[in-house]
């Protein structure tokens, strides 16, 4: 049997803040925003007095410009879709090496204005 491995995400989420540009060293422009998503109920009753977070602010980043002219018309409160996978960025801080998750984006739609 062979197993093949995947890494793919699929978000529906609020649009925390409008997307941001920033441009690199090398020429080459990112676009990044932040998507509040709903945390499903765990099936686990936390301990008394313990508050469970429920949503997850999850940070996103685009490469191809389709997207990022999508995220162009984008305001805060939208819901999007977003389909893409995950990554993990490492780079040089001055406290050493530092690394975060984000879901790199393949394609972004709204699914509705927010409110």
């Amino acid at each position: 049997m062979v197993i093949e491995a995947r890494n793919e995400v699929l978000l529906v989420g609020r649009l925390a803040a409008a997307p941001q540009d920033r441009e690199l060293p090398s020429g080459d422009v990112l676009t990044t925003w932040r998507l509040v998503v709903d945390r499903p109920p765990s099936r686990r009753k936390p301990p008394e007095g313990v508050r469970v977070p429920t949503i997850d602010t999850l940070e996103c980043v685009a490469w191809t410009s389709g997207v990022q002219r999508a995220a162009a018309t984008w305001q805060p409160g939208d819901v999007l879709s977003v389909e893409g996978a995950l990554r993990r960025r490492f780079w040089r801080a001055p406290t050493g090496a530092s690394s975060r998750y984000e879901v790199e984006v393949r394609r972004a739609r709204r699914v509705a204005r927010g409110a």
